[in-house]
């Protein structure tokens, strides 16, 4: 038996996966999908079948996966440099301190600190406590309530969990560790014709913050936290006015306004920060995940003047950190990953190619089975619908078409995508940004060719 042979196997024995209900595995482990290898925007798994990477290595993987020797060159340059160095207790290393300078110049106007930590959860915690620090030190303690919108996802430790608007996910753990309202998003699906345009759904969504902003006690507010086009419920975008609108709510009540930008950011959107996009000025910006293209872990926190200069008053301490916070190797890898973005011109090439994908994308609406279209950039979800009068799935259709079918189909047609299985089932993907036009289109067929099948099986009613 090969090496290959023994990995499901040696996984449900040994490995307990991020978000799996790993007892289904099976004790040989049968179930799980190993990937061995990637290739430009190609993963190889270990039965040697080619798959288009419709997801990124969920939404890490920018570059895909051909740009290795420029990395492991930057790596060994580091390493033998110096190993690691922690940033702490008046302590830095130079390439910590070159691409905090470094993202300083890309960020939104003001913002330009970083406070480094390992992944995107850590970088909402660490928002969270500056914001709370923040406040404290302007004689304003009793800030100690979140807003954030609904169905989102801002991630799992216990401080990010509270802004996640998740029951399954939160109740295990009891009550959450931060006081959080959650308002709506931005997801205008299927609701009153009058909301399909801007302005009045801006003054909406506006209006009904403000409200909850007032019921709570603007004086308990700390800040509010979204991402400029939310994840959780299928790549929902804002209606024009929205961004500015809560930068002039913030200023009005005192709060501090955050960008989760985990996924938008580093061209995900054909932006460096997808909140410029739609004319956001937020106080910190959360980052992760494409900051290094997916080829070494880091998360970040961006932090705005306004605030620096209340907390780095002479004598104070930010009594936060995480022991690997700006790892010096992942710091040269995220500084190679800028270079490489601009020098062969990744954003421009998004803009490029994001009209095409949004035509190829938006044409699938076509389809019975699909009742919304709707992302930016290369980031796109489809929201589906079913056979019950409301739209929804019965039981039967949805296990056959959302559990089944349509997975099964897109990966044996040798695409990974998301398909969500909720409330509102979800196709989504977010390719490499170094895609190309017959790639792009490649996807849109195999999606078209999954949902047409899946239309065709979908129970009359």
């Amino acid at each position: 038996m090969t090496r290959t042979d023994l990995l499901p196997s040696a996984a449900a024995r040994h490995l307990l996966l991020n978000m799996t209900p790993n007892g289904s595995l099976g004790r040989d482990g049968k179930k799980l999908f190993v990937v061995e290898r990637g290739d430009g925007a190609y993963v190889v798994d270990a039965d040697g079948r080619r798959h288009i990477d419709g997801l990124s290595g969920l939404y890490c993987c920018q570059l895909g996966y051909s740009y290795a020797p420029e990395f492991a060159e930057a790596a060994e340059r580091q390493l033998r440099e110096l190993c690691f160095s922690p940033l702490w207790s008046s302590s830095a290393h130079p390439t910590g301190i070159e691409l905090a300078e470094r993202l300083s110049r890309l960020a939104p106007v003001d913002v330009e600190h970083t406070f480094f930590s390992g992944g995107g959860a850590e970088a909402v915690e660490t928002a969270w406590k500056i914001a709370r620090k923040y406040h404290t030190l302007r004689g304003e303690p009793g800030r100690v309530k979140a807003l954030s919108r609904r169905g989102a996802y801002h991630g799992l430790t216990l401080g990010a969990l509270s802004f996640t608007d998740d029951p399954g996910l939160k109740e295990p753990y009891g009550p959450p560790a931060v006081e959080t309202r959650f308002v709506s998003n931005t997801n205008r699906f299927g609701l009153a014709p009058e909301f399909a345009d801007d302005a009045t759904y801006t003054a909406h969504l506006l209006a009904e913050l403000e409200a909850e902003i007032l019921a709570e006690g603007p004086e308990t507010i700390a800040m509010l936290i979204a991402e400029p086009v939310q994840n959780r419920g299928g790549c929902i975008t804002p209606p024009d006015g929205y961004w500015p609108g809560l930068r002039a709510l913030a200023d009005r009540y005192g709060f501090l306004l955050v960008a989760d930008e985990v996924i938008t950011a580093f061209g995900r959107l054909g932006e460096w920060f997808g909140g410029d996009r739609y004319g956001a000025r937020p106080d910190m910006v959360t980052v992760a995940k494409g900051i290094t293209a997916g080829y070494a872990p880091m998360g970040a926190t961006l932090v705005s003047t306004r605030i620096t200069e209340v907390i780095n008053q002479p004598g104070v301490v930010l009594n936060h950190g995480y022991t690997f916070a700006g790892h010096p190797l992942s710091a040269a890898i995220a500084l190679r990953s800028l270079e490489i973005m601009e020098r062969d011109r990744i954003l421009e090439s998004v803009r490029d190619l994001q009209d095409h994908l949004a035509k190829r994308m938006g044409s699938l609406t076509a389809l019975p089975i699909v009742g919304d279209v709707r992302g930016a950039g290369f980031f796109y979800a489809l929201e589906l619908v079913g056979d019950l009068d409301d739209g929804g799935f019965s039981d039967t259709a949805r296990a056959a078409l959302v559990v089944d079918l349509i997975p099964r189909r897109l990966r044996e047609a040798g695409l990974l995508a998301r398909v969500y299985n909720r409330d509102a089932p979800l196709v989504q993907i977010a390719p490499p940004l170094i895609s190309d036009r017959q790639l792009l289109d490649r996807i849109a067929d195999i999606i078209a060719d999954t949902l047409d099948e899946a239309s065709r099986a979908l129970p009359a009613h």
